[in-house]
Formats: structure tokens, sequence, C-alpha cells
């Protein structure tokens, strides 16, 4: 029979490794904030509580459009699902008991800076949603969502009234469906989840070098030998355009240019500036291949494409892309050599500025707005183009001081896998606004989560997405000194369950894949491991093994998310036993883990020969179980208040170092916190 302590601590750590951290959603309930995310710019607390039931009724005064009967079935799709009541569909009577007041239409066309404000009043009796347009109502009915509970009465909300407004305009979620086609329910679930935390621009990256993936019926070889037969028809790029609509949100294409474009001189190779022959290439980073901007015909041909896709994206803005353009098929043209020293280009980075201006006024001239990566900033760019920063800070204040708009991904590239603290803490403003006039400081438009799809399939995006999308969300939305990390990832773990009702179900696709590389057994032990490992950080991965888009995607590293919630706890609980702040249950929980850990290893290695996706995490397992054993020697040796010895802490401590090198493409995670408590104890 199982002990009774291991047992406990078995299910408490299945429990936050499945469901999110308990621990912090206890919390929540007594010292955070509302569990909003993002939080409201103001709050005012009311007394008692709203009740659902049966009789809920939501109803519309003055104006309503199919747009907001929609968006009103959708609330109700997810109060179902978090209630199990079931509610009516039909139009609400007279005096329903959640009204919505809307002054008038949002634009036809969605437009940056529209009035996104709402105003929720919950009290015992009713609820009232106040906005200018149906932006604002969206976004409080959100809110709504997000206060809905399970008390001793039933399911209600807190009486509360809520004033709320963005802190920036443009908030928004780049998906690179160029590396690694993204498929149309993928995306669709992504904007769903976009609408719950407030984001408001789809950023669709829909080329690269690994694919063209938008059908263009001017060009069809784009897509008919760039795209290895996966790519958006146009009536799936009008649909997701309408989709997104729908939930508030813009779609804001890119097509990558003049570098990033091999894909394109499959079909069309006189675009390229080099001899080919061209096809989608299955590498990444950056590659020399680039468009050859001295050939009136490359203007025709993208002025034609540019023509064409505008009338699939009715959004303002255009993203052509303009990144990483090494210059060498440009060096290595000896036209394109004498065309720079016959228009006095004195580098590449000045014939990139002229490309650069020839394809503004395109865009321009098909009334669109041009938006770009920083390299794209140069002397003479016009004033109109957006700058979108993925370089730093220094670009953007460069951009905002010389009068451009801007927008900050620096800090967001989710695809990095760093932990949601990080990127919570990174602010458009933050150490920029003291240079910047109040005017240059509003040019700062927000900024953009981004994830790079190199390690990324329509199986496993949902986890590198979320939830931490949601705490970049609340930067971009909610007041600048809401930055407690601590009230953040309590939050976000509760959005984390929200998320579920929208289709993002990261959890469940990592039990597949467990089940997956465990031939279809019980995977609990594989389980307790996946739950301390997290995949390396930064362009780490790409530099331990070679990936091509051939490489399955199917191993622990792509299973597990970008943050173990298992580590980031214990890593708390040790810092507080380490300062001598350990409560009972700290010391309990920490030694109950580790035994688990240490003797996860007998369990797990059998099996882990079965499998070609698992024999590489032997190393892994048996890491874990040696730095558990460490872990245990220690915690004994504080909590009798004895000294250790010194030979053989130092010993442990190179043991440890070694852990924590990356092995089978994972860094294992639990290994800092138990280095804190070996360097807590006192040596002899």
């Amino acid at each position: 029979m199982e002990n009774p302590i291991l047992k406990s601590a078995r299910i408490l750590l299945l429990s936050l490794t499945l469901f999110g951290s308990h621990l912090a959603l206890a919390q929540t309930e007594v010292s955070a904030p509302l569990p909003i995310m993002p939080l409201p710019a103001n709050v005012t607390a009311g007394q008692g509580e709203f009740t659902i039931d049966g009789q809920f009724t939501v109803g519309f005064k003055a104006f309503t459009e199919p747009r907001m009967d929609r968006a009103r079935n959708r609330f109700l799709n997810v109060l179902f699902a978090e209630t199990g009541i079931p509610f009516s569909r039909e139009a609400a009577p007279a005096g329903p008991k959640f009204a919505i007041e809307v002054k008038g239409p949002s634009e036809t066309i969605e437009k940056l800076g529209e009035d996104e404000s709402y105003q929720l009043t919950i009290t015992p009796d009713s609820v009232k949603l106040a906005a200018a347009n149906p932006l604002g109502a969206m976004h409080g009915l959100q809110t709504f969502l997000q206060l809905v509970r399970i008390t001793p009465h039933g399911f209600t909300a807190p009486a509360v009234t809520i004033d709320d407004k963005p802190r920036f305009p443009w908030r928004g979620l780049m998906i690179d469906a160029g590396r690694h086609f993204i498929p149309i329910p993928v995306i669709e679930r992504n904007l769903d989840a976009m609408e719950a935390v407030k984001l408001n621009v789809f950023h669709w990256h829909l080329s690269d070098d690994q694919g063209f993936r938008a059908e263009s019926k001017v060009f069809p070889l784009l897509q008919g030998k760039g795209s290895g037969g996966q790519f958006y028809t146009q009536e799936e790029i009008r649909h997701i355009v309408t989709y997104a609509r729908d939930r508030g949100i813009r779609v804001v294409p890119e097509f990558d240019m003049p570098a990033h474009a091999q894909s394109w001189f499959a079909g069309y190779p006189n675009l390229a500036s080099g001899k080919g022959p061209y096809q989608p290439t299955k590498q990444w980073g950056v590659l020399d291949p680039a468009i050859d901007p001295t050939r009136e015909s490359t203007y025709q041909f993208i002025n034609l494409l540019i023509g064409e896709m505008t009338t699939l994206f009715p959004d303002a803005y255009f993203h052509v892309g303009g990144d990483e353009c090494n210059g060498k098929e440009w060096d290595a043209n000896p036209v394109i050599q004498e065309f720079k020293q016959k228009h006095g280009l004195k580098d590449n980075a000045a014939l990139q500025a002229y490309f650069s201006a020839r394809v503004q006024k395109l865009v321009t001239s098909h009334h669109r707005i041009m938006e770009g990566w920083d390299e794209v900033l140069q002397p003479d760019t016009p004033k109109d183009v957006v700058i979108q920063s993925w370089r730093g800070r220094a670009s953007l204040l460069d951009a905002a001081q010389r009068g451009y708009r801007g927008l900050l991904s620096n800090g967001y590239y989710i695809d990095l896998n760093h932990p949601a603290s990080e990127h919570y803490l990174v602010d458009p403003l933050e150490g920029i606004a003291d240079k910047l006039t109040p005017e240059q400081q509003a040019s700062i438009l927000g900024g953009e989560a981004t994830i790079w799809s190199e390690f990324v399939t329509g199986t496993t995006i949902d986890s590198r997405v979320w939830p931490r999308t949601a705490a970049i969300a609340e930067r971009y939305w909610s007041p600048a000194n809401v930055r407690d990390v601590d009230s953040m990832y309590e939050r976000m773990g509760e959005e984390a369950q929200r998320l579920q009702h929208y289709g993002i179900t990261p959890k469940a696709t990592e039990e597949e894949m467990l089940e997956q590389m465990s031939g279809g057994t019980n995977p609990e032990a594989l389980r307790v491991l996946a739950s301390v490992v997290e995949p390396p950080k930064g362009y780490a991965r790409g530099q331990m093994r070679s990936f091509t888009t051939d490489s399955p995607l199917n191993r622990l590293v792509d299973a597990v998310p970008p943050e173990s919630e298992t580590a980031r706890v214990f890593r708390q609980i040790c810092e507080r036993i380490a300062a001598g702040k350990g409560a009972p249950e700290d010391w309990q929980t920490a030694h109950d883990w580790l035994v688990l850990w240490r003797d996860n290893d007998a369990k797990l290695e059998p099996s882990l020969s079965k499998s070609d996706l698992t024999a590489e995490l032997a190393p892994v397992s048996q890491s874990l179980k040696q730095t558990a054993e460490i872990g245990l020697a220690a915690l004994a040796t504080l909590q009798a208040k004895q000294p250790a010895n010194a030979a053989q802490q130092k010993q442990d401590l190179e043991l440890l170092q070694n852990a924590e090198k990356p092995q089978a493409v994972l860094l294992l995670k639990v290994v800092a916190p138990v280095e804190l408590l070996i360097k807590s104890v006192r040596a002899e």
C-alpha cells in the first residue's frame, strides 16, 4: 500500500501540474485583487453579490447589431460552461437581469484608437454594462465572466463598479504561420482566447523562407510551389478576418520582404537577387536569398500582390517585414553593385532603405499604412510608417524621438520560453518615457507578443502562447503601476482554467503526448518527470541539436510548458525555508515532493527504453533522483540545525551544477531551489 504522506504529495503534485496552483488560488480569495486579467483601471467594491441562476437574462437597451447578438451568445456559451446552468438564448424581455447599453456602432472597418472603454455595474439585483460601442461592451462581457464564482449561495458575481479602459490602443499577438503552418481551427481558438484577455490585433505572419501561406490568384505559383500544399485559401482568410472582427480584433497581415522570401522564389525566381534554383527551405536562421531591389519588375510584382492582398485584409495597416537581410546575395550580384554605385547608395542598409521607400509608396497607393520591423527605420523613412521593434527599446526610442509611431515586441518573444514574470515586467515605456515628450510617448502604440514557429506546430502552439500571453495582455491594458508578480501568477492560474472554455487546453495536449511517448500506457512516472522540466531558453535549443521543418516535434521538450508551475512553487517554498521563514506545511511539502522525485526514477526507468522518444530521458530522470536525495539531506540537516560537512557540501554543489546543465534538450528546474537549501546550511 502506498504511504499516505507520499500519496498526498503525489496527488498535490499532479493537481499543480494538471490544474494550476491550488495554493495560489486559495490565496487569491483572501488577499489578491479581483480574479480579473487584465486588471481594470478602476474598481469600486460594492455590498453583496449578484446571483446567477436559470432566470438570468441578457438584453440590449438602445443600440444593438448582429455582432452584439453573436457576442451575447458567446458570452452565454462560456457562462454555461462555467456554471452548467442552461440560459435562454431568446431576446430578453423588458428589464433583463443583465442590461447592455451601447451608444452606437463601431467603425465598419475597425480603426486604431477607437473607444474601448466600458463601465460594468453589478448590484445584488442587476447588472448594467455601458459602453460607447460594441468594442467596450465585448470587453465588459469578458470581465463579468471572470468575476463568476461558486459560493454557498450558488454561482454569483460580487457587487462592484468597474470603470475600465486600455492603457495602449495596440495590443497584439503575432502568430507565425510561415515556418510551420498553423491550421484554421487553431487560429480560431487563439482569437477566442485573445478576446478573453482583451487583445485587439492579430498579426498574421504569412510568408517566410519556409513557406508562402496565403492563396494568390494573381500569382498562383506563390502557394503552388512555395507552400508545400499548406496555405490559407482566400475564403479561409476572409473567414478569419470576419471571425476576428466579431471579437473586436483587427487582422494585420505580414508578407516579409526583401529577406525571408525564399519561398517566393520557388515559383518566381526572377524576383531573387541570386541565381537559384530556389525552393522553400527546411532550415532555420538568417539566410542569404533576398528580393532584387534594382529591377522595376520587382516593384510591379509587389504592387500587384499588395493590391490583391489588401482586398482580403481591410485593416489600415500592412506589414512588410524588413528584418534580417544580410545582403550577401546583393554583394555577389554585379548588377546590384553597379546599381548601388550609380544611385549613390553607399551600403546595403542604404539599398534596403531605397527598397523600403519604394514599397512604402506602393502600400500607400493601396490606401494602407506600412508597418515594418525596426530595420526599416532609416534616415528618410516616411513618417507614417509604424516601426515594430524586435531588437530593443533603443530603436523604439529612436523612432519616437524622430516622430514615428512604434510598437514593442522585444521582451515579448514567447517562443523563447522565458517565464511569465519576465514578460510581465517588460513595459513599452519603461526606461524611455523620461526621454520623450508627452506627444512622443503617445506615439508608442503598445506592443505585440510574438510566437515564431520554428519549434511549434498546430498541436503544441497553445502551450507556448497561453497562459503567459494573458500576463502580457495585462501589461498592455492595465495601469503601469500594476506590477505585482505574485498576484499576476495567482490570477494567471485562474485565467488558464477559464481559457479551457475557449478551447485552449494545453494540459490535455501534454497528457496526450505523454501517452503517445509511453505507448499508450499510464504515463504517471513520466508525468512526474515532465512536471519539473522546461524547454531551453532563448535560442539555445537550435544550438543543441539540428532541427529542420521535417523534424518531428513530439518529444518531452515539445510536450511540457515553457514554465514549470511545480518548480516555481517549489522554489518559493525553498526560498522561505532558506530564509528561516518556512511554515510547517512548507517543510512537509518540500519533503514529500523530494521523496516523490527520489523514488520516481525506479518507476520510470524500466519503461524508458521501450520508446525512442523516451530513451533519452534516462539521465534526466537520474539527475532528478540525485537532486532529490541531496535536497532531502539538506532538509534533514536544516531541521536538525546542524552544520554540514564542508567537503560533502562542495561535492553536492558540483553534482547539482552538472544536473542543471541541459539534458535531452531539457532543463531540470528543481535543481536551483535545492542549491538554495544547500547554501543555506552552515558548513563545518
